[in-house]
């Protein structure tokens, strides 16, 4: 598994036969057409492309024999497409393998355009020892991704080339703390006349960074998968996250409220309090959906940079709304 080759990029392994399909067309056209044009190419998967040639759907080869000749190709396919960028390595390809548990992965251009596949069987040696170290490397993979290091790299890199990964991260927190610590100070009329406000400033933040992460690592398990990210997808991953927000921000805001109410005897405080767990955990939660389908959307890598930027912003946000709210009403 440590052999050079898993780190060539994928196109260099990849077959340049394999069966095009019109979304256009139905079962009856697309057989034709693959009898045309798939000599020597292999029956696996069937990939449907748009007018424009994008790869937008993929058909099982038994879906489409099994299927009545009249049948439209998009009531076959099979959306969205589990896809490589042509800028992937044989070690991203096999890791998708390992994931997706596919036959075969169509290598996709900068348009979206297929113009490669990688078969799984030609790779059986480096799968049986990916996935022999899967099952414990996942947790601290996904752990080291969301704080903004990409394990695999940092084991093989040097002191030098070890630092340039992980720091530029560490800078995003450290200008989240100065942008923080600058937000408090002009809040420090309030911090002055009530000091209870600040005594739970750690237990607002504390709620709403931990409901970002879970709506990040949520988000980056649904939606690693997509080549390109879309208005619809994001208003929908929205809209499924929000009502699970709301609920998280009730339940929270209410529990702590109702402690600080019996244990300080502090209406006001409580009142703000619940409001502002409330108001940051429903903020936090839409940026744990935004800002991984934004890098993704610029073709940044999300598990990397997303949970420093999420913290942050999180922490800002979250500060900002407690302070302001505290300064209202108390």
């Amino acid at each position: 598994m440590n052999g050079p080759h898993l780190d060539e990029p994928v196109m260099r392994h990849a077959r340049r036969e394999f069966v095009r399909v019109r979304a256009s067309g139905d079962v009856e056209q697309a057989l034709r057409d693959a009898r045309q044009t798939a000599e020597g190419a292999r029956f696996l998967y069937f990939y449907v492309l748009d007018d424009s040639d994008r790869l937008v759907g993929v058909v099982p080869t038994r879906d489409l024999l099994l299927s009545d000749p009249k049948t439209s190709i998009t009531e076959l396919m099979l959306t969205p497409v589990v896809s490589v960028p042509e800028s992937a390595t044989l070690m991203d390809a096999c890791e998708f393998f390992l994931l997706h548990r596919l036959l075969a992965l169509p290598v996709v251009d900068s348009e979206g355009r297929i113009i490669g596949v990688v078969d799984v069987e030609a790779y059986a040696d480096e799968m049986n020892e990916l996935s022999r170290f899967d099952a414990e490397r996942e947790g601290a993979e996904d752990f080291f991704q969301l704080i903004g290091v990409r394990l695999a790299e940092v084991r093989r890199a040097s002191a030098g080339a070890a630092f340039l990964a992980r720091f530029p991260w560490l800078l995003c927190n450290v200008a989240g703390g100065i942008a923080a610590a600058l937000v408090a100070g002009q809040f420090q009329g309030v911090l002055d006349r009530v000091v209870a406000v600040a005594l739970f400033i750690p237990v607002v933040l504390a709620i709403a960074e931990s409901v970002s992460i879970q709506s990040l690592t949520l988000t980056l398990q649904a939606h690693h998968s997509l080549s390109r990210v879309r208005p619809r997808r994001v208003l929908q991953a929205l809209t499924h996250e929000a009502p699970v927000g709301a609920l998280l921000g009730i339940g929270c805001a209410v529990t702590l409220a109702a402690v600080v109410g019996v244990w300080r005897g502090d209406g006001p405080l409580a009142i703000c309090l619940l409001l502002s767990v409330f108001v940051t955990v429903l903020l936090a939660t839409s940026l744990g959906v935004l800002v991984p389908m934004t890098l993704q959307a610029l073709r940044t890598d999300p598990k990397i940079a997303s949970g420093p930027i999420v913290l942050t912003a999180t922490d800002l946000v979250t500060l900002a709304t407690y302070l302001t709210l505290a300064a209202w009403l108390l």
